[in-house]
């Protein structure tokens, strides 16, 4: 069995992560993700709308995801790897390059991000629609 896995906070889920967990699914038979666990997005500086609990049940429903697992903190991949017996690192190309240190462990890939979408640009279009 290949096993993949995948990193993100997937907050305001929108078609580009669907499209992302349905190619991380394709490279192999199973899909883990993990996601940023409340306490690690504040670390971050980042907030979401969501909280863990709701966006991991979210990501639960999705049928390409058969394993959510929490980030808990950046230095966590390699352990994350050896941990669940993991074959491929998927990441958007936003990231490319970042995660190279994990091919001593597994193969590294990077996808292309879903053009004309992202959680930043539904937050800024809300704020439009919002502000009239």
């Amino acid at each position: 069995m290949k096993k993949v896995i995948t990193y993100g906070t997937f907050d305001l889920l929108h078609w580009g992560h669907i499209n992302l967990l349905k190619r991380a699914k394709d490279l192999g038979d199973h899909l883990t993700v993990a996601i940023s666990t409340d306490e690690f997005n504040k670390l971050k500086n980042k907030k979401s709308y969501h909280s863990f609990d709701n966006r991991k049940m979210i990501l639960e429903s999705i049928r390409y995801v058969d394993k959510v697992i929490p980030e808990n903190d950046w230095e966590q991949k390699i352990k994350d790897v050896i941990d669940n017996d993991i074959d491929i690192f998927v990441m958007g190309d936003d990231w490319k390059g970042k995660f190279d240190f994990l091919k001593e462990y597994c193969e590294v890939i990077y996808l292309p991000r879903t053009v004309g979408i992202s959680t930043t640009k539904i937050k800024k279009d809300m704020l439009k629609v919002n502000n009239g």
